[in-house]
C-alpha cells in the first residue's frame, strides 16, 4: 500500500533489514489510533479505588475517560465515578482556580478519600490555571494528599500521560511517613491493573509461591499500599510501556531492583513466576513455584489441545498499546498455532521492535503508531483470519468480515496467567471459527 510520505520509517517487514522510527509525534493527517497525555495519565491512576479523581477541565473530558478501564475493585468503589469541574466560557475567560478549589473541599468533604489527583485538561494548559497551588493549598487544609497531575493532552501521546502519572505516583509514595524497612520475600506489582481481576489472579500465584505482595500499582490500588510499596524487595513490572520509568525511579530513589515480566500466555506466566522465586525467594519458594506451574500447565493444556486443532494454520494481526504485550501476544498465538503476520503497538519503542522482529517469521509487517487506512490494507493483503486490538479497532475488523479479539482495557473477561491463556484460547476459537463469516465475504486485495 502507500503510506504518507512521513509515515514510510514506521512500518517494515521482519527481514528486510530496516529499522522502524519509532517515537515520534503521530504524523499530520493521519488518524491515529493513539489516545492524548490526558487519557494515558488516566488509564494509570484511574485503578487507584480510595482516591477521589478529579478532571478540571470541559465535562467532555471527564466523560470521555469514566470507567476507561474494566478495573475491579475489592472495597471501594470511589474511582467509578467520574468528576470534573465543568470549565465553560466564564472560568476560560477568568480563569478555573477558583471552580477547581470550590470543587476539591465539596468532594473531599463528601467523599473522605484517601487522597486526590486533579488531572489538568487542554483548556487548562492554554490559559495558565495555577493547579499545583491549588492543590497546595487544599492539602493544607484537609491534611490529605492533593496531587496535581500535568496532563494537559496537547503536550504529547498516550506515553507522555503515562510520564505524568508515574511522576504523581512517586509524589505520593514521597510523602513523610511513607515506605519504611524493606520487606523479606515481597514484590509490588507493577503496570497491572486489575482488568476483570487479573492483578487478584497473579497476586493469588504469588502468594501460593510464599511471597507478599506489598503494592499492586494500580490495580485494585490503596493509597496506603501505594505509600509503603517502596518497602519492597523487588518490582515486577508488568506493562513496560507505562511503568517502567516508575520503576527506574523507585530503583534510583529506593535501591530496589526490577524485573520486566508478561503474564499473559504460558511461556512467559510461568518465565515471570520462575524469575521472581529467583530474585527474592529461596529453596522453599522455587518448589513452591515449580509445583505450582506444573499444576497450573497440566490443567490447562489438554483444552488448548483440543482447541489447537482448529487453529493451525490461521493466521493473525495484532495492534496493541505496549510493545511487551506484542510479544506475549505472539508467543501465545505461536501455541495455539497460529502465525502473526502483522504486528504493531501505539508506544513502542526502536529496540522492541527489534525485539518484535525476532519473534516473528519473515516478511510479517511491523508497524509504529498505525492508522484505520493502513490497518485495513494490511488485514486483506496478509489475508488475515484474526485481528487482536482495542474498541477503536473492532469496526476495521468488522468491516471486513474478519474475527476479533479485544485485548484492551475495555474487557470484562481476564486474559492473564495460565486460566487466561484457556480464556483467550477459546475467545479466539470461538471468533476464528463462527460460521458468520461465510455470510460475509470478505474483500480481498492483492498480497
Amino acid at each position: 500500500m502507500d503510506l504518507l510520505t512521513d509515515r514510510q520509517g514506521s512500518v517494515a517487514r521482519a527481514g528486510d533489514g530496516r529499522a522502524i522510527v519509532a517515537g515520534r509525534r503521530s504524523v499530520a493527517g493521519s488518524v491515529s489510533q493513539r489516545a492524548c497525555t490526558f487519557c494515558g495519565s488516566r488509564v494509570v491512576l484511574y485503578p487507584i479505588a480510595d482516591a477521589l479523581h478529579l478532571v478540571h477541565g470541559p465535562v467532555g473530558c471527564a466523560g470521555y475517560t469514566w470507567d476507561i478501564r474494566g478495573a475491579l475493585s475489592s472495597g471501594p468503589q470511589l474511582h467509578r465515578l467520574s468528576f470534573s469541574t465543568d470549565m465553560r466560557e466564564q472560568e476560560v475567560i477568568r480563569g478555573g482556580e477558583k471552580s477547581l478549589a470550590h470543587a476539591l473541599r465539596v468532594l473531599i468533604g463528601r467523599h473522605r478519600p484517601a487522597c486526590a489527583f486533579v488531572y489538568a485538561t487542554c483548556i487548562v494548559g492554554v490559559i495558565g490555571d495555577d493547579v499545583g497551588a491549588v492543590c497546595r493549598t487544599i492539602e493544607a487544609e484537609t491534611g490529605i494528599p492533593v496531587i496535581p497531575v500535568a496532563s494537559e493532552g496537547f503536550k504529547g501521546t498516550k506515553k507522555d500521560g503515562y510520564a505524568a502519572a508515574c511522576g504523581a505516583l512517586l509524589d505520593l509514595m514521597g510523602r513523610p511517613g511513607a515506605g519504611g524497612p524493606t520487606i523479606p520475600k515481597s514484590v509490588n506489582i507493577v503496570g497491572d491493573f486489575n482488568v476483570a481481576g487479573e492483578s487478584w489472579l497473579i497476586r493469588s500465584y504469588l502468594e501460593r509461591m510464599g511471597i507478599e505482595v506489598v503494592a499492586c500499582l494500580t490495580g485494585d490500588g490503596r493509597v496506603d499500599d501505594i505509600q509503603r510499596a517502596p518497602r519492597a524487595a523487588l518490582n515486577l513490572v508488568q506493562c513496560a510501556g507505562s511503568m517502567t520509568r516508575l520503576a527506574k525511579a523507585m530503583r534510583d530513589r529506593w535501591n530496589i531492583p526490577f524485573e520486566q515480566v508478561s503474564f499473559i500466555g504460558l511461556e512467559d506466566t510461568a518465565a515471570a513466576l520462575y524469575k521472581a522465586a529467583e530474585l527474592v525467594g529461596d529453596a522453599d519458594t522455587l518448589a513452591r513455584t515449580r509445583e505450582l506451574v506444573r499444576s497450573e500447565m497440566a490443567a490447562v493444556k489438554p483444552e488448548l489441545a483440543r482447541l489447537r486443532t482448529d487453529l493451525e494454520g490461521r493466521r493473525a494481526a495484532l495492534y496493541v498499546g505496549g510493545a511487551f504485550k506484542a510479544f506475549s501476544l505472539v508467543r501465545a498465538l505461536r501455541q495455539l498455532g497460529m502465525r502473526t503476520v502483522m504486528a504493531g503497538t501505539q508506544t513502542g519503542g526502536g529496540d522492541d521492535y527489534e525485539h518484535l522482529k525476532s519473534l516473528v517469521d519473515p516478511d510479517t509487517i511491523i508497524a509504529d503508531d498505525t492508522n484505520p487506512l493502513e490497518l485495513a490494507a494490511f488485514l486483506q493483503s496478509e489475508r488475515v483470519d484474526l485481528f487482536i486490538g482495542g474498541v477503536k479497532e473492532r469496526p476495521i475488523a468488522y468491516k471486513l468480515g474478519i474475527g476479533f479479539c479485544d485485548h484492551n482495557h475495555e474487557r470484562k473477561i481476564g486474559l492473564a496467567g495460565f486460566a487466561g491463556m484457556v480464556s483467550f484460547a477459546r475467545e479466539v476459537h470461538a471468533t476464528v471459527t463462527s460460521p458468520v463469516w461465510s455470510l460475509m465475504p470478505r474483500q480481498r486485495v492483492a498480497p
